[in-house]
């Protein structure tokens, strides 16, 4: 039997550029700045790697594609911090493991160095190993990426471009629930 596993697709834009949301019947699968034909080539060779044979078909109001879209808006609107659509996480278990660190230890507004995540795993020495996982994140905005520094407090790598991550770090440390802090 020949299974063909679907992947649905949609792209919107936001006040950073398009995002493009992939997901199937039980969550989303990635969430990368940039329209579906820009990252077309990334998604093909990330289904080939994960998938072994899928489709792509467009379906901007698919379940999880449009809660993902939703739930985005929400955020660039002020109005949500912590993000609700079931993720679905293709990567190694150390990926994974640094993926749910950033989602649970970093909160709105606020950012770790790789180091921090790196001892908020157990795993101290492997600020590298992190430094690898992070850069695979394949949920931009909804895994909070954008939040992890270098130590010496300078921004460093992100998939979206360093104006996306200063953009996305100015943005939550203006908003109303976080300026306020002492």
């Amino acid at each position: 039997m020949n299974h063909r596993s679907f992947m649905y697709y949609g792209t919107f834009d936001t006040p950073l550029g398009a995002i493009t949301v992939l997901a199937n019947d039980t969550g989303v699968c990635r969430i990368d700045f940039g329209t579906y034909e820009d990252r077309l080539s990334t998604f093909q060779s990330w289904m080939r790697k994960h998938l072994l044979k899928g489709e792509l078909v467009y379906d901007p109001e698919h379940t999880y594609v449009s809660q993902a879209r939703n739930e985005l808006y929400e955020y660039f609107e002020g109005k949500r911090r912590e993000f609700d659509i079931p993720l679905n996480c293709y990567g190694t278990d150390f990926q994974r493991k640094t993926w749910r660190t950033l989602l649970h230890d970093i909160p709105f507004g606020e950012t770790r160095s790789y180091k921090d995540i790196a001892r908020a795993m157990h795993s101290p020495k492997a600020i590298r190993a992190v430094g690898g996982a992070i850069n695979k994140n394949p949920f931009s905005v909804v895994v909070p990426c954008h939040r992890v520094i270098g130590s010496n407090g300078k921004l460093v790598g992100y998939a979206g471009g360093l104006d996306k991550k200063q953009q996305l770090l100015d943005f939550e440390s203006k908003s109303p629930a976080v300026s306020h802090r002492s």
